[in-house]
């Protein structure tokens, strides 16, 4: 039997016939850019949200790049990041001309570390940036107090969290801002690029909408250096139909998940992702952990599962940022998370047989490696 890590198409099928009605709405409206399904998705994913604002953007980089703008950080400041990310949330602390500062991860989240926040606040830090990691919430109230203390901006990376909750409470609705991507294989994913940013207060989404728009609100008006990172029509009117299926796509990944750890359980050598104590996660990424992880993923796709490594290198260890103070910084969770983990196919694609499958062919390693 063969596992597909993720399968695109087997998930947009069901929305098929909404998916297309909606683009052929879009071709009908004569009008392609910034109109009516931006502002009908910028409403509803907002009130998502928590009764926020979104401003639909080009990506979830420009998400995070955009948001850390709008909060006047830029050359000369410091921003707290995680040490075990995917390479974007550093980018866009680079990319504003501030130094993303790692701190390391919590071995059993693998999110952003309260603990060691404070040790790297200097005079210059202006902002954390929390990433909500493979779906799982951060711990928001410590990261949020730690803020408050000192006086810090906090942007939430949730381009992995659509839908996940803390205490009742959504990913997105916690800091300043939030930073969301639409990438076809988020659990919210469009069928091309999109992002959106999520924000507390209607002049940071005011600012937002000028800096993706060139700097503008009226036509040959710019009032500052702006983009051009606008959310495609076509694009928000896709994920209009879809966001009305997220909680039901979310709760199949929860029954996944679950599946995964009773059948997982006794394996000893083998280390499951944890949940924190009033923590929702959404499951965007089901991560294993193994001291044989390169062992383990090879017989698995032998036996025609697909697996994925997210994330092999961390960012301070990538060649783009050799050279960086961020390179000098010691964050030991980060690298051993980075030396085991191991991705297990994830998404409503899967059925109970084929979940049961990765299981079973897992235990069989593990079973040939004891004998």
């Amino acid at each position: 039997m063969k596992v597909a890590f993720l399968d695109l198409h087997a998930i947009n099928a069901r929305y098929e016939s909404r998916i297309k009605a909606a683009m052929e709405r879009c071709f009908d409206s004569g009008w392609y850019v910034l109109g009516r399904e931006v502002q009908a998705f910028e409403a509803a994913f907002g009130n998502y949200c928590g009764g926020r604002r979104a401003v639909g953007v080009g990506n979830g980089l420009d998400a995070l790049t955009l948001a850390l703008r709008a909060l006047g950080i830029g050359p000369g400041d410091e921003v707290i990041v995680p040490g075990h990310t995917f390479i974007a949330t550093w980018l866009a602390v680079t990319a504003v001309g501030a130094e993303p500062v790692p701190v390391d991860v919590c071995e059993h989240s693998a999110n952003l570390d309260p603990m060691l926040i404070e040790r790297a606040i200097t005079p210059r830090t202006r902002a954390i940036l929390p990433v909500h990691l493979y779906g799982h919430p951060a711990d928001m109230p410590a990261i949020l107090d730690i803020a408050s203390a000192h006086g810090l901006a906090v942007l939430e990376d949730a381009a992995q969290a659509h839908g996940a909750r803390l205490h009742g409470r959504v990913c997105g609705s916690f800091g300043d801002m939030a930073g969301f991507s639409f990438y076809p294989g988020k659990n919210l994913g469009a069928l091309g690029d999109g992002g959106a940013v999520v924000c507390a207060s209607d002049a940071l989404a005011e600012r937002v909408e000028r800096l993706r728009n060139y700097g503008s609100r009226v036509r040959y008006a710019h009032e500052e250096l702006g983009c051009n990172s606008r959310l495609d029509e076509l694009q928000a009117a896709i994920l209009n139909v879809k966001l009305d299926a997220l909680e039901a796509e979310n709760q199949r990944r929860r029954q996944i998940a679950a599946r995964y750890a009773q059948g997982l359980a006794g394996l000893a050598e083998l280390g499951l992702p944890a949940t924190a104590e009033g923590a929702e996660p959404v499951w965007h990424l089901y991560v294993v952990r193994s001291a044989e992880r390169d062992a383990l993923q090879a017989y698995l796709a032998a036996h025609e599962v697909q697996t994925l490594i997210h994330y092999p290198t961390t960012p301070h260890r990538q060649p783009a940022y050799q050279g960086t103070p961020a390179a000098a910084c010691a964050v030991p969770v980060s690298e051993r998370l980075a030396a085991s983990v191991l991705s297990l196919p994830m998404g409503s694609h899967l059925d109970d047989a084929q979940v049961d499958r990765v299981v079973d062919v897992i235990h069989q390693f593990y079973e040939r490696r004891s004998a």
